[in-house]
């Protein structure tokens, strides 16, 4: 069977996450089922040159965030998990709510149900309680929180780097293996 994995984009800033995804996943031997959520169009045009065309085009399959009779809605259609990048706060306390509102936290709904890998790049700071709560909630579900948070001990010289390192450490959760430098036994980044 075909390794298949949802990406999840929502309305927060840092749509080059899900971009950055999207393009790592396409050279690992994994099928992208892509859903994007209604403000992260939006946010596309204010972060991004990229046509609605472009970003739909880098995923194998795609789905409107209103189909929530997809195949990423219901449990018995097998994958690997679901990365949320960027996840912003309304999704985020969809899912820890159990509110399923739309195809994104149908499916990330589902990936927890199944208990199977989720994985919030969550974009918001600062936080308030109930942000805190919301995240504490995801992660007594099973899901993994993970601030897009650079690492500067490896020196990046572009936002590209910083962007693709990250992205790498949340494909990691997954189990792929993603070319970038990596912290070794002599703590010491190892750079290429």
């Amino acid at each position: 069977m075909k390794k298949r994995i949802i990406i999840g984009i929502s309305g927060a800033t840092g749509l080059q996450y899900g971009i950055r995804a999207l393009e790592l996943l396409k050279e690992q031997d994994v099928e992208t089922h892509l859903v994007v959520s209604k403000a992260s169009e939006l946010v596309r045009t204010y972060e991004t040159d990229m046509k609605h065309e472009e970003l739909m085009s880098m995923a194998d399959v795609i789905y409107p965030t209103a189909d929530v009779g997809a195949a990423i809605a219901s449990g018995s259609f097998k994958t690997l998990g679901m990365l949320i990048a960027p996840c912003s706060v309304k999704t985020m306390s969809e899912i820890a709510s159990g509110i399923t509102s739309s195809l994104l936290s149908r499916a990330a709904d589902v990936v927890l149900k199944e208990r199977r890998r989720l994985v919030l790049l969550f974009r918001e700071t600062p936080l308030h309680l109930g942000h805190l709560r919301s995240m504490t909630q995801v992660t007594e579900m099973g899901g993994i929180i993970m601030p897009p948070v650079p690492a500067f001990y490896l020196r990046p010289q572009t936002v590209d780097e910083i962007v693709t390192h990250t992205v790498a450490r949340a494909l990691d959760l997954f189990g792929f293996d993603i070319d970038v430098p990596r912290w070794n036994h002599d703590h010491k980044a190892q750079l290429h």
